[in-house]
């Protein structure tokens, strides 16, 4: 996460977040302006997007994109990330229409500069989340997929790898994993 821009309430945040021409996300007051991402970011984001809405099809679930906002409203935290998805009626913030609140999946991509924050802070916040029940990293630089899932209030850890397939079960999807990293261009 880059330096904070300034310090702000959330009723300032949303007027400046309205007019900006960037994503910035708020912690407690503190306003980080979000660094552009990688191709194979980018790529991967749209790959998983594409799997999970496939997964999901005539199911009443949203797979939500980067650009929609999740509001942590027990830590006061708002941040966007990679992937969300919503199983049912997506509910909004008390103090912000644009946020939503009820993610069962949140996915992130890593990156050297976000990673520790993904790991660490960002989890952390998620986790106050009641409604979250997997936590989705994915990395850039390998095949490799963890999933942190919530069972009976205790976290749990799952590595997959090639070959392997991922299972959310919060959501009822799968993916495999050479699916998620096939990359057509390469293959020709």
């Amino acid at each position: 996460m880059a330096e904070p821009a300034s310090r702000m309430s959330y009723v300032e945040y949303l007027a400046f977040e309205a007019g900006a021409e960037t994503k910035h996300e708020y912690a407690d007051g503190l306003v980080f302006a979000m660094a552009g991402g990688t191709l194979e970011h980018a790529r991967l984001s749209g790959r998983l997007a594409f799997l999970l809405g496939s997964a999901l099809e005539g199911r009443p679930c949203n797979v939500l994109s980067s650009d929609a906002r999740v509001r942590v409203e027990a830590t006061n935290r708002t941040t966007y990330p990679d992937l969300s998805v919503v199983c049912g009626r997506l509910e909004h913030a008390k103090d912000d229409p644009h946020a939503l609140v009820n993610p069962a999946v949140i996915v992130e991509v890593l990156s050297e500069g976000t990673e520790r924050g993904d790991r660490g802070e960002k989890f952390r916040h998620y986790r106050r989340l009641p409604s979250l029940k997997e936590y989705v990293l994915v990395a850039q630089d390998e095949p490799r997929v963890e999933v942190f899932r919530r069972e009976a209030d205790v976290w749990t850890f799952r590595e997959h790898g090639p070959g392997d397939r991922v299972t959310l079960t919060s959501v009822d999807a799968w993916f495999d994993i050479d699916a998620l990293y096939a990359d057509p261009a390469r293959s020709g």
